[in-house]
């Protein structure tokens, strides 16, 4: 008998079948870093067709080049008012409160470990509904003291409803309770401030508490900037431990997570850009709570949701304002096409949870 036959005789058979299986793990782990990372790619295709969309169409068609040369700073005449001073905030505010809406709601759901724990759901985003209706009708309010007001009302409703749900130590569907009956409440007290209001008041309320990018403007876009800038670069820093978080406190702190400190970090991070989005548009329906189940779907499991979901709102956003704008005869509020779309999509996740038990 030869030394390789010998060899190959005597070679453990259990080591065939683990080698195998490294391999195949390997292999696993791989594909789904590649169709996470594919997926992400093309969601940002998309994304920058839909802003060259939003830029080219309206009352009057501008060429892809005319549009890049405002971009540049070039005068062009016509194009630059209508492209640069109309169409280019309202395109950038639709992305920036995308990805704000689509993170803070994907943030919330995973670290939930529940597809409905969404800041739409639990109320925060009624918090600065309420706040923005009381300073609409109360206090004769308009313009940026209302986002103000508005970004004041989230931060203090997503601060009330964590200290409620801590105590006995933190649990995810306690949280998920009360929120949702601080948002029956908060919805009741939007009601009846619009029973009490003038119809003028009304009217201005309505469409802020619908959500529109009809007032976008650099102003609007500056401040939501800034929080875009300062907040999403230390959530997506946060990733990993999201995702462990998810496994569950203990699973996390054997990982290495400090959980407390990790929790209270991207809570933080979730509320503040839902709130200056919320302030900038107004909430619109069900982007936060849409964007990370699609996204899911999308990627698959094993890598962090947070990029891919905020690229899902910001596709949500620019393309249901499109479709808001331009698809059904009459312009409406880009709230309005997000909430139809919104709604079936939320009888399905509820159907969905009831039989798989709740995760993304």
């Amino acid at each position: 008998m030869s030394t390789t036959e010998h060899t190959e005789h005597t070679l453990p058979r259990a080591e065939e079948p683990a080698t195998a299986r490294v391999a195949r793990v390997v292999a696993g782990r791989r594909a789904r870093h590649r169709r996470h990372a594919v997926a992400t790619v093309a969601l940002g295709v998309v994304v920058l067709v839909l802003f060259a969309v939003a830029l080219m169409v309206g009352n009057t068609f501008y060429p892809l080049d005319e549009v890049i040369r405002v971009i540049l700073g070039e005068t062009v005449p016509g194009a630059s008012f209508t492209v640069g001073d109309l169409r280019l905030p309202r395109a950038v505010l639709a992305i920036l409160t995308g990805l704000g809406f689509g993170m803070a709601g994907v943030c919330f759901q995973t670290m939930l470990r529940n597809p409905l724990a969404s800041p739409d759901i639990i109320g925060i985003s009624h918090g600065a509904g309420a706040a923005a209706v009381f300073g609409i009708i109360v206090l004769s309010l308009n313009g940026p003291l209302v986002s103000l007001l508005a970004l004041a009302g989230a931060l203090v409703t997503a601060l009330a409803i964590y200290l409620l749900s801590i105590k006995g130590g933190f649990a995810g569907t306690r949280l998920i309770l009360i929120g949702i009956g601080v948002a029956a409440m908060l919805q009741s007290v939007i009601s009846y401030l619009l029973s009490r209001a003038a119809n003028w008041d009304i009217q201005t309320a309505m469409q802020w508490l619908t959500g529109s990018l009809n007032n976008a403007s650099w102003e609007r876009v500056l401040p939501m900037a800034i929080a875009a800038a300062v907040v999403m670069p230390l959530m997506l820093s946060q990733g990993r431990a999201l995702g462990a978080l998810q496994l569950g406190d203990d699973s996390a702190s054997g990982l290495g997570v400090r959980v407390g400190a990790t929790r209270v970090l991207l809570i933080l991070g979730a509320v503040t850009l839902l709130a200056f989005a919320t302030a900038a548009t107004g909430p619109i329906a069900f982007v936060a709570f849409m964007a990370g189940p699609i996204a899911a779907r999308l990627t698959g499991p094993g890598a962090s949701l947070l990029l891919p979901s905020g690229l899902v709102g910001a596709v949500l956003v620019l393309g249901g304002d499109l479709i808001a704008q331009f698809a059904l005869g009459t312009r409406y509020p880009v709230g309005v096409v997000t909430g139809v779309v919104g709604a079936p999509y939320l009888i399905y996740l509820l159907i969905r949870t009831n039989r798989s038990g709740g995760s993304l």
